[in-house]
Formats: C-alpha cells, sequence, structure tokens
C-alpha cells in the first residue's frame, strides 16, 4: 500500500464483535484518525486498546479541516476515517474528504464491514435484489410529504434512515401518500441487546407503534417495500408498435415491445393486424 492514504473504515452499529481484525490492525497503525464524534470513537478505541490522534470531520468543519487532512496525506500518513456506526460516508461526513483526495490522485482504499442498511434489508423480508438508499427524508412534514410523493412511483424496494421521534409521523405520510397496504420494517437498535424488527402493512406498523413502547427508542432504520409497476395501456403498445415498425419487420417490432411492456409477444403481434374501427 502506498504509505500516504485515507482509509475509509466501517465500525460497529452497535455489537463490538463485528469489528473485523483487519479494521482493528488498519485503526492501530493509522498516523490520525478523522471521526464524526471523537468522543463516539474514543469510547471504542478504548475498548479495543488503540490510541491515536483524533480529528473532528463532521457536516460543520469539513471543509475547514479538509486541507489539513489532505497534506498529511501527502507528506505520507494514513489517515483512517470512521462515522459513529457502520460505513462512512453513508449519511455521514467523508465525502469532501473522498472527493479531494481523489481530485488530488491520492490512495483511498476501504475496509468493508457494517452496514445498517444492508442489515436491515436482510431482515426485512422484502425483495433485496433490487433497492435504493434514501437516507433521510426531511424533518419537516410538508416536505417530507412532497419527497414521499416523488417516490410514489418507485418500483424498488426503499431504505430510509430515521429519527426515533419521528418514525410514527413518517409512517403516517407514508401510509397517506402510498397507502396502509404497503408492506414495510421496522429494525431498530440493530446487532444490539435490544434488536427488533417489526414486518407488515404500513398500517399495522402503525398499531404496533401505539401498543409497543419500544417502538420509538433507539436507532432506526425503516425499509419499504416498491409500489406495482403500473401495466402500460392499449394506446402506448400501439404508439410503440407504430414507431418501431417504421424501422425494423413487424415481428421483431412487436417482440421488443412485448419486452419492454411485460406482453406476450402472440398479443402484440395481433395488434399490428387488427381491424383499424374508426370512422372514415
Amino acid at each position: 500500500m502506498p504509505p500516504g492514504r485515507i482509509e475509509l473504515v466501517a465500525t460497529p452499529i452497535g455489537n463490538l464483535a463485528d469489528l473485523s481484525a483487519r479494521a482493528r490492525d488498519v485503526l492501530a497503525n493509522a498516523d490520525v484518525i478523522a471521526a464524526e464524534d471523537t468522543r463516539h470513537t474514543a469510547s471504542l478505541l478504548r475498548q479495543i486498546g488503540v490510541q491515536k490522534p483524533l480529528f473532528s470531520l463532521h457536516e460543520h468543519n469539513e471543509g475547514q479541516r479538509l486541507q489539513d487532512l489532505l497534506r498529511r496525506v501527502q507528506d505520507g500518513a494514513v489517515v483512517a476515517l470512521v462515522s459513529d456506526a457502520g460505513t462512512p460516508l453513508v449519511s455521514d461526513p467523508g465525502f469532501l474528504l473522498l472527493r479531494g483526495a481523489l481530485d488530488a490522485g491520492l490512495a483511498v482504499s476501504a475496509v468493508p464491514g457494517p452496514s445498517a442498511v444492508l442489515v436491515a434489508l436482510a431482515l426485512s423480508g422484502l425483495p433485496v435484489d433490487r433497492f435504493c438508499f434514501e437516507g433521510f427524508l426531511p424533518a419537516r412534514g410538508a416536505a417530507r410529504r412532497e419527497r414521499l410523493r416523488a417516490l410514489a412511483g418507485e418500483v424498488r424496494t426503499m431504505v430510509f434512515f430515521e429519527a426515533p421521534h419521528r418514525i410514527v409521523e413518517t409512517l403516517e405520510d407514508m401510509q397517506e401518500v402510498f397507502g396502509g397496504e404497503r408492506v414495510a420494517a421496522v429494525a431498530r437498535e440493530l446487532t444490539k441487546v435490544h434488536e427488533s424488527v417489526y414486518r407488515g402493512p404500513l398500517s399495522r406498523l402503525l398499531q404496533i407503534a401505539a401498543d409497543d413502547a419500544n417502538f420509538t427508542r433507539g436507532e432506526i432504520t425503516l425499509v419499504v417495500s416498491g409500489g406495482e409497476l403500473a401495466a402500460p395501456d392499449e394506446a402506448f403498445v400501439l404508439r410503440a408498435l407504430d414507431l418501431l415498425s417504421a424501422d425494423m419487420p413487424p415481428s421483431r417490432a412487436a417482440a421488443v415491445v412485448a419486452q419492454l411492456t411485460g406482453r406476450r409477444k402472440a398479443e402484440v403481434y395481433a395488434l399490428l393486424h387488427q381491424p383499424d374501427t374508426e370512422t372514415p
């Protein structure tokens, strides 16, 4: 490895035993550690028997600390970047440092490990073959509902982070926008002693929230199923056939439209030969 570099180090999201041996070695051998919250990271380092210089790097000072850290790397230092929990940069500071290092031609490496996004997905019981991460929704209700309306047509499973004191309001807004039957999972305190995953339609989750005092306690990751992809109507299919038939044989045009719309090729091909019923 190059002598000067930035190491993105994933740290436990709850259970200290999830810190990998490689992550511990990188932290132990780094020259400095850039941390979202130095107090939190200092506690982690004490528990694993590591003592290193700590620099705070958060959303309010990243721009100010950027050049100093980059100069250290250029001078040969190894700078380890950690967030309070999980994989750095995922809804956490560090992007400016990463981008600055790459623009300067400096080496960047990553030590993979815990991620609340992937753990919640795996435990949700929802499809995980395609998903999108949306981070934190806006805190204010109107802005949050506007963002949810923009996601109403999303067909992939969606993953959100949410503060415990806002989870009920967020579920209420999701029920309003997505409908009460949309299935979701609320994962709280992942990998910790009181880990819990609540699964079911949004309407059911709101009922659980009202009955279970623990529902709104601890770190929360919310996973929501995607919406159903609306089937194209016949007018769309005919328009697509008309456009494609001008440049390719009818059979090929029918095959392409069938792939795009999910219809059977024979069904689409038959539309090419249906009689024109319009009045001359």
